[in-house]
Formats: C-alpha cells, sequence, structure tokens
C-alpha cells in the first residue's frame, strides 16, 4: 500500500468511527452527513470522496460487525489437529471477544439493518447463514466423533450465536469481568450448550473383565 492510499484509508477509517458514535447515539435516521462532517470539522465534499451515501456508510459499518464473528470462526476452524470441542471452546472465546470488540458495530447493525439497501441486506445475510452453517457443521461433526451430546447441531448453532452475540447488549466494561475472563466463562457455557463429553471420556478405552470358562471337572466328591 502506498502512501496515498494510506491516508485514504485513514480518512474512511475517521469518518467511519465518527459516523459510529453518531449513529449509535442519535439513530441512523436521525444523523446526517453534515452532522458527520461536523463531528470531524470538515465539508461534506470530504465524505463524498470515500463514500457515496449514508447508506453506502451504514453498509460498510453492519459488515464489520458480522465480518468479526466470521473471523473468529475461521480462526478457531483453522485449529489443526485439535479436537472439535477444543476449536468449539476457541471460538466462544474469539466470538465473545470480536463481539465486544465490535460493541457498536453490532448494536448498530441489529437496529440498522432495515435501514440497509435490499443488496447490502442481502450480503450482510449471507454472512450471518455462512457462520450459523459453519458452526453448524462443527457441531455436526463434534456429535460424529462422540464429542458432544445434541439432537439437532443446527438449533444448537442458533442457540449458541444468539448466547454469544447478545453480549454486546449487556456487557460492560467497568463490570466484575475482564473480557479475557469473560471470554473463559464463555467458552464454559458454550461447551454446556453443545453438551460437551469430557475429553477423557472419548478417549478411554472401557476394558470389561474376561469372561471366566465353565468349570468341566467333577468335584472331589464325585471322584471314583
Amino acid at each position: 500500500m502506498g502512501i496515498r492510499d494510506e491516508v485514504a484509508a485513514l480518512k474512511r477509517e475517521r469518518i467511519i468511527t465518527a459516523a459510529v458514535e453518531l449513529f449509535y447515539d442519535r439513530g441512523y435516521e436521525n444523523t446526517t452527513l453534515d452532522a458527520v462532517a461536523e463531528r470531524l470539522g470538515v465539508t461534506k465534499p470530504f465524505i463524498y470522496a470515500h463514500f457515496s451515501s449514508k447508506s453506502e456508510l451504514l453498509a460498510e459499518i453492519c459488515t464489520r460487525g458480522v465480518a468479526a464473528a466470521l473471523r473468529a470462526m475461521e480462526g478457531a476452524l483453522a485449529m489443526e489437529g485439535a479436537a472439535a470441542r477444543e476449536k468449539l471452546a476457541e471460538l466462544g472465546r474469539r466470538f465473545v471477544t470480536a463481539v465486544l470488540e465490535s460493541q457498536k458495530y453490532i448494536a448498530i447493525f441489529t437496529r440498522e439493518e432495515k435501514n440497509l439497501l435490499p443488496r447490502d441486506y442481502e450480503r450482510v445475510s449471507q454472512m450471518r447463514r455462512d457462520f450459523d452453517r459453519k458452526l453448524a457443521g462443527l457441531l455436526t461433526d463434534g456429535v460424529a466423533r462422540g464429542e458432544f451430546r445434541i439432537a439437532d447441531p443446527r438449533l444448537a448453532a442458533l442457540a449458541i450465536g444468539g448466547m454469544v452475540g447478545w453480549a454486546y447488549v449487556w456487557y460492560r466494561p467497568t463490570g466484575r469481568l475482564s473480557v479475557a475472563e469473560l471470554a473463559e466463562e464463555m467458552a464454559t457455557l458454550v461447551l454446556a450448550v453443545a453438551q460437551a463429553v469430557p475429553a477423557q471420556a472419548t478417549t478411554r478405552v472401557k476394558r470389561q473383565p474376561a469372561a471366566r470358562a465353565p468349570r468341566t471337572g467333577t468335584t472331589r466328591a464325585g471322584r471314583r
């Protein structure tokens, strides 16, 4: 990336940051591009040099929230040689961390998806479906390996997605748990939803005692 591209990227980030704060505080419909420009201390043409419309700006913000969750999923699935339960636990950590780091982006997406243009709504919705599909696939694989005891992996995937995704609503940085501590707790809860079998239970070889051969000899009293 050349210097010109770096400068353009920085300007885009400034615009997005200002828009996120305003959309989050005031709502999309109550925020104008003039207000975004005023927040930045620039004129509206500065914004138009990087975004063609307010709806394009909203689409970028909504995409980032969902993309963060997908990156968390891809990172967990890329763990070579890991058991399904290990991947799911890591997903729980990464997913909730992504949600909290993108707290305002996800809040805006949840509140304002109705204002996305149809093409943008479909694109972001496809990203969400991709996440759900990959999570259901991980759960299905775990069931096949005897690591999870769930009857409906697709339903469990939706339950996990809802449980973790909702953290953006109630988490407070000043609360009793840090993001790292919450990530560990969430990993435990995600495994509980999947009814994960302890690692030793799936690797232990259960040996049954050998059956005793029937005694064929006569008793002492029966000998001649």
